[in-house]
């Protein structure tokens, strides 16, 4: 029987879980049928029928390695990208009062992109090393191929509202920085939240990292399995 590698739901994630630690909030959707539907979207033995695939034959694909390596690789730049990003690394202090949240949003919205650039064909090329090991793991390759394809769109919903809950939590500092009008200059440390907030983006975006890459460790799991 073909065993479908489970995927964390999104709500229980290191991703919502950073979110709701910001806003200081326990992670729950407002009620209980969309917790329901949400958990569906993302559990891979819940989120969509898959009787047809299950059933049908599946062929053996030619041989092809197991890309292990280039997953590591793959993972390993991506995050050394972000932990290494200038636009995290210093702080201008001729620019206080100039400070905006475009070019994050920018930069942030670029790493997105380059996760999903990395991410996809690292799936199709596991897939292809499953494919070729049984027609039993072949089906398991049909399976996640579905997966993606039913809930590409609603989880691409989700992680495109991460950058304005961003923008919220850099809002949120530096209104908390503002000097009061009476406080006095040396008092005053109106760029002291930017290395927080630098460091909130790099843990966001290393736990979305983690997120993503959920699909390719289970299918890395499962050659290594059999």
């Amino acid at each position: 029987m073909v065993q479908v590698p489970r995927r964390t739901a999104f709500a229980d994630s290191a991703l919502v879980r950073l979110l709701a630690r910001w806003n200081e909030a326990e992670v729950r959707p407002p009620t209980a049928s969309t917790a329901e539907r949400l958990s569906q979207w993302l559990a891979w033995t819940d989120a969509i029928a898959l009787s047809t695939v299950l059933n049908a034959p599946a062929a053996r694909a030619k041989a092809a390695g197991t890309p292990d390596d280039e997953c590591a690789r793959v993972r390993d730049g991506l995050a050394r990208t972000i932990r290494e990003d200038s636009l995290y690394a210093s702080v201008d202090e001729t620019a206080v009062g100039t400070i905006d949240f475009a070019p994050y949003r920018l930069r942030y919205l670029a790493r997105q992109q380059a996760m999903e650039a990395g991410v996809g064909p690292l799936r199709a090329k596991l897939r292809g090393a499953l494919a070729a090991r049984s027609a039993e793991m072949a089906k398991l390759a049909t399976v996640d191929a579905v997966m993606e394809q039913a809930l590409e769109a609603r989880e691409h919903s989700l992680l495109a509202t991460v950058p304005a809950l961003l923008e919220k939590r850099f809002k949120r500092l530096r209104q908390a920085a503002t000097p009061a009008p009476d406080a006095s200059e040396t008092d005053a440390a109106p760029l002291a939240w930017l290395p927080v907030f630098h460091q909130d983006i790099r843990d966001l975006l290393l736990a979305e990292l983690d997120f993503r890459f959920q699909p390719v460790d289970g299918l890395l799991e499962a050659l290594r399995s059999h």
